[in-house]
C-alpha cells in the first residue's frame, strides 16, 4: 500500500522520519511553506527558507526513496508585518515558478486581520496568474467563521472550487466546504485538531469525494505516519480500500496534478539510492546500510 502525504513540514523532521516514512508506503510528500515558530526578520531568511523547499529538502527526500514537493506562499501570521511582507511578496514570483511547486500556500487568515486579508487576497491573483492550486490555511480560532470567509473571497477572485484546497478543516467545517465544491483537508494531530479517530468517522459520514487526509507534522507535537496510521484505522473500522485510497492518495493526486507538477510517474519508476550523491557538497547518507535498498514504487489500486 503508498500513501501520499500532501501537507508535512519535513524542514522540521529528522532523517529517521524520512525513513519510517518511507518504510510505512509514503512515496510523496507536499511541504507548504510557513512560518518558523518565531517571526523571521528580514526578507534573506524567506529566500534561504524557500530555497531550502525547492533544493534541499527535494534532495534529502530524494535519498530516502521519497519525492518531494512544495508549496510557496507568504504565511498569514508573517502577513502581518506589512513592510517585511511586500518584500516577500516580490520574491514569490521568483519561486512559484520553480521545479516541484505544485501550489501557493499555505496562504489565508490567523487573525483575520486586514493584512492578512490584503496578503491572501494578492496571492490568490498570483496563483491565477500561474495556473496553480491553492491551498489554504484556516484559522484555528473563530474557525468556522474563518473557513467561510476564506471561502467567500476566493469565490469573489473567481477561482474554481476545484483548484483549492481548503486545509485544517474539523466537523464544524467539512459540509461547507464540499457543499461549495473545495476539497476538504483535515490534519491529523496526536492530541489536537483532528484525530485519526474521529477522521475515521467523518469518512463514515460523508465518503471519500473530495476529501483529503495529511498530518501537517512539525516541531511540535505530531506524527509524521498520520496518513498511513489513519489509513490503517479505516480499513479496521470498515472503510472500503477505495475511500481509503481516495483520501490517502489519489485526491491528493488529483488536485495537486492540476499544477503539471505532481505526476504518479514521478514515483513510479524505480528509485535508485547513491550513497555519495552530494548537493551543493552535503551528503545526507553517510554510508548507513539503508542506502543500500532499491526502491521499486509500483502503486497497485
Amino acid at each position: 500500500m503508498h500513501f501520499i502525504d500532501p501537507h508535512i513540514h519535513m524542514v522540521s523532521r529528522t532523517t529517521d522520519d524520512y525513513e519510517a516514512m518511507r518504510a510505512a508506503g509514503i512515496v510523496a510528500i507536499i511541504e507548504p511553506a510557513f512560518w518558523m515558530g518565531q517571526p523571521r526578520t528580514s526578507v534573506g531568511s524567506f529566500q534561504d527558507y524557500f530555497n531550502s523547499l525547492v533544493n534541499w529538502e527535494r534532495f534529502r527526500a530524494s535519498q530516502f526513496g521519497i519525492k518531494h514537493y512544495c508549496t510557496i506562499g507568504l504565511n498569514s501570521k508573517e502577513a502581518n508585518n506589512e513592510a517585511l511582507a511586500e518584500e516577500v511578496m516580490d520574491l514569490l514570483p521568483l519561486y512559484a515558478a520553480k521545479e516541484g511547486v505544485v501550489a501557493i500556500g499555505e496562504i489565508g487568515y490567523d487573525d483575520q486581520t486586514a493584512a492578512e486579508d490584503k496578503y491572501f487576497r494578492q496571492q490568490i491573483e498570483l496563483a491565477k496568474e500561474l495556473n496553480l492550486p491553492i491551498m489554504v490555511h484556516t484559522p484555528h480560532r473563530d474557525k468556522k467563521n474563518g473557513t467561510i470567509r476564506s471561502m467567500d473571497v476566493i469565490k469573489e477572485h473567481g477561482v474554481a472550487p476545484n483548484m483549492v484546497v481548503i486545509d485544517h478543516n474539523n466537523e464544524e467545517t467539512v459540509k461547507d466546504v464540499l457543499d461549495r465544491g473545495y476539497w476538504a483537508a483535515f490534519t491529523i494531530y496526536p492530541n489536537t485538531k483532528m484525530g485519526n479517530e474521529r477522521m475515521v468517522e467523518v469518512v463514515k459520514q460523508y465518503g471519500s469525494e473530495r476529501i483529503i487526509v495529511d498530518s501537517s507534522a512539525d516541531w511540535g507535537v505530531s506524527d509524521p505516519l498520520a496518513v498511513p496510521k489513519t489509513a490503517a484505522l479505516m480499513i479496521e473500522r470498515g472503510v472500503s480500500q477505495e475511500d481509503m485510497h481516495l483520501t490517502c492518495y489519489k485526491n491528493a493526486l488529483d488536485v495537486y496534478g492540476q499544477s503539471g507538477q505532481f505526476n504518479e510517474s514521478d514515483w513510479l519508476t524505480e528509485m535508485k539510492i547513491e550513497e555519495q550523491e552530494l548537493l551543493n557538497g552535503n551528503s545526507v547518507l553517510r554510508g548507513q546500510e539503508f542506502v543500500k535498498k532499491t526502491y521499486s514504487n509500483i502503486i497497485k489500486n
